[in-house]
């Protein structure tokens, strides 16, 4: 589910039959929950406007959800053996970087990130 740039995470609670959905990429924590597609759909959207919302009154910039961009720090003796062995792979810097981590991370649905509480 996307809206206004933020993407939200649905899970669905069998014992309390409901959905329940988490907007990703935020520190803030925003939730919403449904019993139906068009209820969660409608409580998604609502959630992020009143996130906003609330942002604006508290005249505090919403997070946004990643960019993409990384800023990385290693030691020059580290930088220069990922270079070449990007170069050597015939890869820019980035797409070798890239391709260890996706090598390295669990799939989404096993890990969950540290995030504050939205209050």
């Amino acid at each position: 589910m996307k809206y206004k740039g933020y993407q939200g995470h649905v899970s669905y609670d069998e014992e309390a039959k409901i959905f329940h959905g988490e907007i990703v990429g935020l520190r803030d924590v925003v939730t919403f929950q449904g019993t139906s597609v068009k209820e969660l759909e409608k409580a998604f959207k609502d959630s992020i406007d009143e996130y906003l919302n609330f942002c604006k009154e508290l005249k505090r910039a919403p997070e946004k959800p990643f960019s993409g961009k990384l800023l990385l720090r290693l030691p020059p003796e580290i930088h220069e053996r990922v270079a070449y062995e990007a170069e050597r792979s015939g890869l820019s810097l980035n797409t070798w970087i890239k391709q260890g981590l996706q090598k390295l991370l669990i799939p989404p649905s096993e890990t969950k990130p540290s995030r504050k509480k939205f209050a």
